[in-house]
């Protein structure tokens, strides 16, 4: 029908989340999901990973390249800095459950054959990968979510996130109709990006550890 908007104008997954699904339920409803315009270009939805019963649940940003090629989050470089930090922390990452706020890659390409470039999503595409956030909370009902990045920060607790001001505290909020406990901290892609890689490596390291804490 003339004016009629298509779904991905709409800018939200709400349509497509399944009521009283499990993970294996919203993870095929996630493969078709036309939330917003980020569907078109990347290979296929990316959706969380992990254990259902975990105590911890860790939310990136978005998928990166190579998520975006295999289905998984936290499958590239990032993840597995992310795995080593987790382990010498002392939280087993295969008892955790890992999930990104964005679950589509929203990339640019420099030339046609370049390598794909990461870009930020929007707070827009945020908003409207919420309602597949807000279902991974439920079904996992998480003691302590810890936040990796600023995209992450604001997806889940506003626009006006800073991680820089918050990383290494616990914080207590409302998410998704549910009381939560956070600790934010900054992305493992931002590690390997840092000048001095090490020193960011023991920030993340201690901001973990702060979760640990936490969680005893």
């Amino acid at each position: 029908m003339p004016g009629t908007k298509a779904p991905e104008d709409q800018y939200t997954a709400e349509p497509f989340v399944p009521e009283g699904a499990g993970l294996p339920g919203l993870r095929e409803a996630a493969a078709g999901c036309h939330g917003c315009p980020l569907h078109r270009d990347a290979t296929q939805t990316v959706f969380g990973a992990g254990n259902t019963d975990a105590r911890v649940m860790l939310v990136g940003e978005q998928p990166g390249d190579q998520e975006d090629r295999q289905g998984r989050p936290f499958v590239g470089p990032a993840g597995k800095l992310l795995d080593q930090a987790l382990a010498e922390a002392g939280i087993d990452p295969a008892e955790t459950y890992v999930t990104n706020a964005v679950k589509h890659f929203k990339f640019t390409r420099a030339e046609p054959r370049k390598r794909r470039i990461h870009k930020s999503p929007s707070l827009r595409e945020m908003t409207a990968c919420g309602p597949w956030l807000a279902a991974e909370l439920a079904l996992v009902e998480p003691e302590l979510i810890v936040v990796l990045g600023a995209t992450a920060g604001k997806a889940l607790l506003g626009s006006s996130f800073r991680v820089g001001e918050v990383r290494g505290t616990v914080l207590e909020r409302e998410i998704h109709g549910r009381p939560e406990r956070l600790v934010p901290t900054v992305h493992p892609s931002a590690v390997l990006r840092a000048d001095d890689r090490e020193d960011a490596y023991q920030g993340l390291l201690a901001d973990l550890k702060v979760a640990v804490r936490t969680l005893a």
